[in-house]
């Protein structure tokens, strides 16, 4: 089998990883637009020192190319994967249709839907939201909500910190291991949740609000912080919940004191994204806070960073008040200098296209890993991959 993963960043560097392992692929392409001879070469340098037998590079830019599904049957692909940014997903996902083969990303759905009924009339696969969260996340939810009766509750948190020992060099305790402009871009995102049985609006400005704060405890590493972040009503619906749901939320997970922080800087206007003119250039103040602070805010090659994820659900089970915990964490692999945010997204995609080429996933039309993916043969595969995964089930009160 041979797949082709777009984009060579961190996340299509760990797809790249996984699918090297794989005994059921034999050749993986990467496109990407290498546009010097310079960046090129770096890619290939990059590839002989991870020892990939497999991988070969092309060069490509999507928004130019005028013949993806002829690109993609030339080179007789069985899969692609696509990872770039998700304004190009549309564009690849129909690309893929027209050559007859399955398509995968980390990307929330979104615009994607609106290919369901082609994909199906064609028998084609569209497998979005195979990632952290989106992705690990649903399929725990999957698990956890199908234990219940009835369910009341469902909360998702996710997120990636830098580990304790180093996370006090950041004068924030937070490092970059995901791409920071979109970091920035949510922390003004509206959320979407159900609180009392009724649709409820965060609006942007006000995430980091301390009503809209809250910590969690996990184990070994104490407090961290959540606030709310994403749409998590249009999953309602998704999981197939009912008028009894009360509760549902998606949280992102950082250390204490960071919400009190990014308050006061959207307060400030810092986080704002219409450009103003500086000594006759437009920028935004978020670009510039970006600029200015990516610098700061890396990892050290012998440092770490933790990806957490928590799904809870509560309710009713044989008449009993219940709650189903899953817990995962995993740690940047300092061998490979893939973070953890590098792995939890990349490895699932891989995991998600080798399920489609090996027959595990068969349905057509635009996916959703809750309802299409294995659960359980899913999360053993995500635990072959050493990230670590703990369930509990207790009574409540």
């Amino acid at each position: 089998m041979k797949a082709m993963i777009l984009g060579m960043g961190l996340q299509g560097k760990a797809v790249i990883h996984d699918l090297e392992s794989s005994n059921l692929i034999k050749e993986v392409l990467v496109a990407d637009l290498f546009s010097t001879d310079k960046s090129l070469s770096d890619a290939e340098d990059y590839l002989k020192r991870q020892g990939y037998s497999k991988t070969s590079l092309v060069s490509l830019d999507v928004l130019k190319e005028k013949d993806l599904p002829g690109l993609f049957s030339r080179k007789s692909v069985n899969v692609v994967i696509c990872m770039l940014p998700i304004h190009l997903a549309l564009t690849v996902a129909r690309a893929t249709l027209e050559a007859g083969i399955p398509f995968v990303s980390s990307n929330y759905t979104y615009e994607l839907y609106q290919l369901n009924e082609l994909a199906k009339e064609k028998k084609g696969i569209i497998l979005p939201e195979m990632g952290l969260d989106p992705g690990i996340d649903l399929v725990m939810g999957r698990l956890a909500i199908d234990e219940l009766d009835t369910v009341h509750g469902l909360y998702s948190y996710g997120g990636g910190i830098p580990a304790p020992e180093c996370a006090d060099d950041s004068p924030i305790k937070y490092k970059i291991s995901w791409i920071f402009d979109r970091a920035l871009d949510v922390y003004v995102r509206e959320a979407r949740l159900i609180k009392n049985g009724k649709p409820h609006i965060v609006p942007g400005n006000k995430l980091f609000s301390k009503e809209n704060v809250h910590e969690i405890e996990f184990p070994d590493f104490g407090a961290v912080e959540a606030n709310a972040n994403g749409d998590a009503e249009r999953y309602v619906e998704i999981y197939g919940l009912d008028s009894e749901l009360v509760e549902m939320g998606r949280f992102a997970l950082r250390w204490p004191g960071n919400a009190e922080f990014w308050r006061k800087m959207v307060d400030l206007g810092l986080l704002d994204d219409h450009p103003l003119k500086m000594n006759g250039v437009d920028i935004s103040p978020r670009a510039f806070l970006a600029k200015c602070t990516t610098p700061r805010l890396q990892f050290k090659d012998n440092e770490q960073d933790i990806a957490l994820l928590r799904v809870e659900a509560w309710g009713l089970k044989d008449g009993k008040k219940m709650k189903i915990t899953y817990d995962l964490i995993d740690y940047r692999d300092l061998e490979t200098g893939l973070f953890a945010m590098n792995r939890t997204v990349g490895f699932t995609s891989s995991i998600g296209a080798l399920m489609i080429l090996s027959g595990k996933i068969t349905h057509t039309g635009v996916l959703s890993p809750v309802r299409h993916v294995p659960a359980q043969e899913f999360l053993e595969e995500v635990k072959a991959r050493g990230m670590r995964i703990d369930y509990k089930i207790e009574e409540m009160d």
